[in-house]
């Protein structure tokens, strides 16, 4: 089952090569971008979308990089505060089972 899917995610991966492939070459048409402080050099249109998509997916990774730290950062939080609450309730069991 394993090998099936590496050939699918493969067979994915070419597909999606092909088809930027089959689009960069249908839009070669040079552009420029203007920015506020600056102009780029012209460049096809299909190198500006990829290059969009390519900052967009890293961009996306590090937004999730960081809520990932952020969670573990918050779980670990949780888990001593439990641990400390659970001490604190097996030490008043303790009391409560001398007392009685």
């Amino acid at each position: 089952m394993a090998g099936l899917q590496k050939i699918l995610i493969i067979l994915l991966v070419l597909v999606l090569v092909l088809l930027a492939l089959v689009f960069s070459l249908n839009n070669q048409m040079a552009v420029s971008l203007n920015f506020l402080l600056f102009e780029t050099q012209p460049h096809g249109v299909a190198v500006w979308i990829i290059l969009a998509f390519v900052v967009g997916a890293l961009v996306g990774v590090l937004i999730t990089m960081l809520a990932t730290v952020r969670t573990s950062v918050s779980r670990r939080t949780l888990q001593k505060r439990l641990d400390r609450a659970e001490q604190a309730l097996e030490k008043s069991r303790a009391q409560n089972d001398r007392t009685l």
